[in-house]
């Protein structure tokens, strides 16, 4: 059964820069944020909207060395976009699925609000090792990272 995990997090970055970075400028700014995880990003297929593969390409002291992931949700309009796990990753540390979703509210000029739900199934003897919290934490840290690459690159 799928269960939900949420949490949300404001970032010191316009709606517009931060949903750019997300959606359309992700396969650049991704291996830029995370240098010591992400070794690049390649677009398998599609054009960067529904239906579009992407594959991570981990450092080589990271197992499992990729993920790839289907873009399932893309909205322009709410600034909706979501990530779902199609293979590698979390898939090999016995989820049987992974899915991410981020949605973008405007706060203020130079504020955004990210609601981020993880939406995920597991094994019966997996849920101890991979937590939604533990993951969502990874995912909270990587938008802070990005605010802070935004705010240092003119964003």
């Amino acid at each position: 059964m799928i269960k939900e995990f949420n949490t949300q997090t404001e970032i010191s970055v316009g709606l517009e820069a931060l949903w750019a970075a997300l959606s359309k400028d992700f396969i650049n700014i991704v291996p830029k944020v995370l240098p010591n995880i992400v070794k690049d990003v390649q677009l398998i297929e599609g054009d960067g909207r529904v239906g579009t593969i992407l594959i991570f390409n981990f450092l080589s002291d990271i197992s499992p060395s990729y993920q790839r992931e289907r873009i399932t949700e893309f909205d322009e309009i709410s600034h909706e976009i979501g990530l779902q796990v199609i293979e590698g990753g979390y898939l090999s540390q016995g989820l049987s699925y992974y899915k991410t979703t981020f949605q973008l509210s405007s706060i203020e000029e130079q504020k955004t609000l990210v609601k981020v739900k993880i939406s995920y199934d597991h094994e019966s003897d997996i849920e101890e090792r991979v937590q939604p919290t533990k993951t969502s934490d990874s995912t909270i840290l990587y938008l802070r990272r990005l605010e802070k690459y935004l705010q240092l690159n003119g964003a």
